[in-house]
């Protein structure tokens, strides 16, 4: 390359703004240069994470796939191609076209997450799809759809944070998860809802620290003390809601001092966040994965929303709710068919009018759709049983490492007749592949990613793959010709199907081109001509439920599926470091990320560490009813006494956790369960 090439970042859903440019020097050209844009909002002063600057030795590290393996074993690309298709037809023709599985992810770019997902259910006719940004914000989307009538994470500009008086945050870490967002945060007073004291705890003016897994009655407390305290918007609730008076009956039992004995929260804290947000002129409830990855994630984030629908905030200039999106396409990703229950637009697969336009495009008979299929962890824990899928096609996922209860789900996966993965590294779960296909990665491609924000980015091609490496639309088309199917690899022409595929849903993309998006940086769905602006704020005058009016829903606050007892006595809860993205199969091979953050750990707070006999740098083990694992001990008074914390994104924390499902969302509840923690040296 010659001249620097504006893109995205990798990782997470800010897709911060970047460019990549040759290495300037004596052997200019053989290296390469990250600069923060600042023409991109999420990151418009310039800001990157460690993450971001460090992204340009993802594309010359030593560690890249560059030959197919079958086996094991290099072979040319052809042979792994006919081998994948031949057994592919030999096991739908022996058990029907839901013996052949299909896994995405959320870092896949619209238009391979939109290939993807008609390829599952044109070429190979099975219903078993499903992604792992069902571990990511599932609950937040069923929660958005029931109370708006859509979901799109955040429904404003993250810019439009910075105006805000107060901003709550329920179960989010944006400070070592996404830094660059915490520049949108200097200006409002921050609420933070976490049991940890959290890098965006310790910069908030109010933190709230309850028990693992009693966010929702914290939440039905605050709504509680509102109603009490006469400070809900009662023009606002009916002029614009439907549903609040069944609520406000509902919250009869949620006295605060009772949330104070279920939570651990003071009940003037509680008083205090909530008098802060009804006297702010303008204001944002946020939720993140702690308090949606939970067996009632979704009423969790319902009850949030509650609290922000009796304050005014939704749908008001300068207030509202929203989700903060963590995977890089977490928001795209779901809105395009990778989903076991969604067709492109955000459509609904049972829908009748929406599998006649999706079929349309496809070119097929709406009865030849397959109907839904099983959710991520149902359709893993479904892999080589009798009635389960017999292969899996694994595409941007490593589920090894990132599943709850992650040895079931390893033990699901070695009982597969075929397992074929496309990665650009060789993973946990590529490891344990019949095939493996050598994939581009970001900036060696071009596509689409739309942020949380709901805004469509365009993320272009800098350099070339290396020699060998084909992109993943390249597998799906290769595969999908040996099964008798045409399909496209450009992106620019995937994406323009996509176009007409999405039209009239309500994720539209219509109106939406790679030109547009280039010149306004960044393009807001829904967006249904070439003519229409794009939609920053979709909820300023009516909502998108039958009568334009938002929804309330009564819920009520229920235990985590696992207590701590005798047995196990210690809550535990996970989450991200700084340095390290998902399972860490990028961010692990960055020299300087794994110099910040060689290995996991345990933190353990300095009583139960005493109670323990446990000093920081001893090896611990920490047991839960499914399996253990082993780490260095940390002592910090930032987690609760009766809670320790561990890091994801190495193999091992996964094994312990609960794959108990929400039965809205399908979401297992990753942030609480419950173990025994030991000394071993």
């Amino acid at each position: 390359m010659s001249e620097p090439v504006k893109t995205h970042c990798p990782y997470c859903a800010l897709q911060c703004g970047m460019e990549i440019g040759p290495e300037m020097g004596p052997e200019m050209g053989t290296g390469l240069t990250i600069a923060a844009r600042t023409d991109t909002p999420a990151n418009a002063s310039g800001a990157l994470c460690q993450k971001g600057w460090t992204a340009g030795e993802l594309l010359t590290n030593g560690a890249r796939l560059t030959t197919p393996l079958l086996h094991g074993e290099p072979v040319a690309w052809d042979v792994a191609l006919d081998y994948v298709a031949d057994r592919v037809s030999a096991l739908r023709a022996e058990h029907g076209p839901d013996a052949v599985a299909v896994f995405g992810g959320g870092g896949l770019t619209n238009e391979k997450a939109y290939a993807l997902g008609k390829f599952a259910r044109v070429a190979l006719g099975t219903s078993q799809i499903d992604y792992n940004g069902r571990f990511c914000m599932s609950s937040a989307a069923a929660a958005s759809l029931r109370a708006f009538g859509m979901d799109r994470g955040m429904p404003f500009p993250i810019t439009d944070l910075a105006e805000a008086d107060v901003v709550l945050l329920a179960g989010g870490n944006v400070a070592e998860t996404m830094p660059p967002f915490v520049r949108h945060l200097s200006g409002p007073r921050l609420i933070v809802i976490d049991p940890r004291r959290t890098q965006t705890a310790r910069l908030a003016w109010l933190h709230l620290q309850p028990a693992p897994g009693t966010d929702l009655a914290l939440a039905l407390g605050l709504l509680h003390l509102a109603v009490a305290e006469d400070l809900v918007d009662e023009a606002y609730v009916a002029a614009r809601t439907t549903g609040f008076e069944e609520v406000r009956t509902s919250l009869a039992s949620w006295w605060p001092e009772r949330v104070e004995r279920i939570t651990g929260v003071p009940v003037y804290r509680m008083r205090q966040a909530v008098r802060a947000l009804a006297a702010a002129g303008n204001a944002y409830v946020l939720t993140g994965r702690g308090a949606e990855q939970h067996a009632k994630g979704t009423d969790t984030v319902t009850a949030f929303i509650n609290l922000a629908l009796a304050l005014g905030l939704p749908g008001t200039h300068g207030s509202g709710y929203g989700c903060v999106t963590g995977q890089g396409n977490g928001q795209g990703g779901r809105e395009h068919g990778q989903k076991a229950d969604q067709l492109p637009g955000y459509r609904k697969i049972d829908d009748p009018a929406a599998r006649e336009h999706v079929a349309g495009v496809w070119g097929i008979p709406a009865e030849d759709i397959p109907g839904p299929g099983r959710s991520a962890y149902e359709l893993l824990d479904a892999l080589g049983t009798p009635d389960g899928p017999k292969a899996l096609l694994l595409f941007g996922s490593n589920p090894i490492v990132s599943a709850p209860d992650s040895e079931r789900v390893a033990a699901r996966i070695g009982a597969l007749d075929l397992l074929v993965v496309c990665d650009v590294v060789m993973s946990e779960t590529a490891v344990l592949a019949d095939v493996v296909f050598p994939v581009t990665q970001w900036a060696e491609e071009t596509g689409t990613m739309t942020n949380l924000e709901g805004r469509v980015l365009l993320r272009r091609r800098a350099v070339p793959p290396p020699p060998g490496v084909r992109s993943d639309l390249d597998v799906i088309a290769g595969l999908a010709e040996r099964l008798g199917h045409r399909f496209a690899t450009d992106p620019g022409e995937v994406f323009d199907e996509l176009r007409r595929a999405s039209a009239g849903g309500p994720a539209d993309y219509s109106g939406i081109t790679y030109e547009r998006i280039a010149d306004e940086t960044g393009v807001f769905w829904p967006c249904p001509s070439p003519e229409h602006p794009g939609t920053p704020r979709p909820f300023l005058d009516s909502f998108a439920t039958p009568d334009g009016r938002a929804r309330f829903l009564p819920v009520q606050h229920r235990p985590a599926a696992e207590e701590p007892d005798d047995d196990y006595p210690v809550y535990l809860s996970t989450g991200r470091v700084l340095a390290h993205y998902q399972s860490g199969a990028q961010t692990r091979r960055i020299a300087p990320l794994v110099r910040a953050a060689p290995e996991p750990y345990v933190e353990l707070h300095p009583d139960l560490a005493e109670q323990l006999d446990i000093a920081a740098g001893d090896v611990v083990r920490v047991s839960s009813r499914r399996g253990e694992t082993k780490a260095v001990a940390r002592i910090s008074d930032a987690i609760r006494r009766d809670t320790v914390f561990m890091p994801f994104h190495w193999e091992g924390a996964n094994r312990l956790t609960n794959p108990a499902l929400d039965p809205t969302s399908r979401m297992p509840e990753f942030k609480v369960c419950a173990v025994r923690v030991e000394r071993l040296s």
